[in-house]
């Protein structure tokens, strides 16, 4: 059983290898226009629609998966903003638990948005897209299915026009024999050399119209597929855009709603922290009380300014300061001495309560109402050197490793310089030797289970379809 299996696939292999070398001289005679080459003008407008439609819908996925990064990264933009808010919202503060909800349904909101745009969107874009690769294969194998016809047709032509040349060639011979064979053995070879040749013609008759039916088959499919995926493209454009126009309406209505909420939340915060008066804690200095003491209007005129105009400067002015008995705080030294009388006296007291308030201000005791802003800096370590952010060279990935793909989707490779994919495969993606030999919705890679256990590039590559697998790195 072995032989046999053997023996069998030595004679496939063997017959491939023969219908190669029957095309390539097919295609080399159609070239040098010794051959005539089958052309359907209507078919070949079809091949082009199919590839405009496959590269209009590459890049449309291309483009969706873009805007779903940018939907998830402007997610988490939103989630980092809502979370300063809740940090830097005091408990103290009216609406703090309105806060804490609007974050959460911000949150909520965000994640069925990506989630709605995943489902109603990517994934029938993928399951659009999945049907490309396999119609391309079998566009691909009517041109070689083609091929072959054209070279059955040329074969059988060739043996019919040379008909009348065989039997003179056959005649010939007969003619010489004639001499030295009877007669009874001259009809037996004359016979024998007719039925060879109609033997051939017979063989050459049957494999043109076996290739011919192959053929034919799969071009009355095509023909009827080929415009009827061409004008879906319009019903697929027009539900995939309206599905993203209908999501992102929905989704901008509702957060309009909860951004209403949160302006109505702070609009409030703003009032009541413009009409409350929030106590001190800490005790106020004597030159606090030494500021709000009511006093007369100095000797030179200026005017006086509001005890609340003092507070939230924390500096008192040496012109609102009271000359008169008791309008200004003694020191010790002062206690048991009358106060000293005139403009020169008033001076030294002002500029002392001033430097007693400065004194108690840069210790940090608490002499006003207001809250002190306390200002932190932070240093950063600076390496010497700018990161490009571009991952280095491994050693373990193949030479020009670009990143890493997951198959979504099985895929039967159809020539030698395919890869065969099973869903879930990881590719180590790789550049084209000669980038012009790329198609467009085509990457050249390697299996990582194959670079990993033979770390042979040149056996292991092979193009795939882009559309069947996903980026994972």
């Amino acid at each position: 059983m072995a032989e046999m299996g053997k023996g069998v696939t030595a004679g496939k292999i063997a017959s491939n290898m023969q219908k190669k070398l029957t095309r390539a001289q097919e295609k080399v005679l159609q070239k040098l226009g010794k051959a005539d080459e089958t052309k359907d003008e209507q078919f070949e407008q079809c091949v082009q629609n199919f590839n405009k439609q496959l590269m209009e819908g590459s890049r449309l996925q291309k483009d969706l998966r873009t805007y779903l990064a940018s939907v998830k990264a402007m997610h988490e933009a939103s989630k980092k903003l809502t979370e300063c808010l809740q940090e830097v919202y005091e408990p103290e503060w009216p609406g703090r638990d309105d806060t804490n909800k609007i974050a959460e349904n911000n949150d909520l909101l965000w994640t069925d948005f990506h989630q709605k745009l995943v489902d109603q969107a990517l994934l029938t874009m993928d399951t659009y897209l999945g049907q490309f690769p396999d119609i391309k294969s079998r566009i691909a194998k009517r041109g070689r299915k083609l091929v072959d016809f054209d070279s059955a047709r040329h074969h059988f032509e060739s043996l019919q026009t040379a008909k009348k040349k065989d039997e003179t060639k056959i005649a010939k011979p007969v003619s010489l024999l004639e001499k030295a064979a009877p007669q009874w053995c001259q009809g037996k070879l004359q016979a024998h050399l007719v039925a060879q040749t109609n033997l051939l013609r017979n063989q050459a008759e049957e494999d043109l119209v076996k290739a011919q039916k192959v053929f034919e088959e799969m071009n009355i499919d095509l023909q009827e597929e080929l415009p009827s995926l061409w004008n879906s493209r319009v019903g697929f454009y027009v539900n995939t855009f309206q599905s993203i126009a209908g999501l992102e309406e929905n989704f901008h209505k509702e957060m309009g709603k909860l951004n209403q909420n949160l302006n109505d939340v702070l609009v409030t915060l703003d009032k009541a922290h413009a009409t409350s008066t929030y106590p001190v804690k800490a005790q106020p200095s004597d030159s606090t009380k030494a500021n709000k003491t009511p006093s007369s209007p100095p000797p030179d005129g200026t005017p006086i300014t509001s005890p609340e105009s003092k507070a939230i400067n924390h500096e008192p002015e040496p012109s609102t300061l009271d000359t008169s008995a008791g309008g200004i705080p003694k020191s010790p030294s002062q206690s048991t001495e009358a106060a000293p009388a005139g403009a020169e006296a008033a001076g030294k007291e002002a500029a002392a309560g001033a430097e007693a308030a400065k004194t108690e201000t840069d210790s940090g005791s608490a002499s006003s109402s207001l809250p002190a802003v306390v200002v932190e800096t932070f240093s950063a370590t600076v390496n010497g050197t700018v990161e490009s952010g571009a991952p280095s060279e491994r050693a373990d990935m193949p030479p020009g490793f670009l990143f890493k793909v997951q198959a979504m989707h099985d895929y039967a490779a159809t020539d030698s310089d395919e890869l065969q994919l099973k869903a879930g495969d990881v590719v180590l993606v790789i550049p084209f030797d000669n980038p012009d030999e790329q198609d467009e919705g085509w990457l050249m890679g390697v299996k990582e289970a194959d670079w990993l256990q033979h770390k042979e590039l040149d056996q292991c590559r092979g193009v795939f379809p882009e559309n069947f697998t996903e980026r994972v790195q």
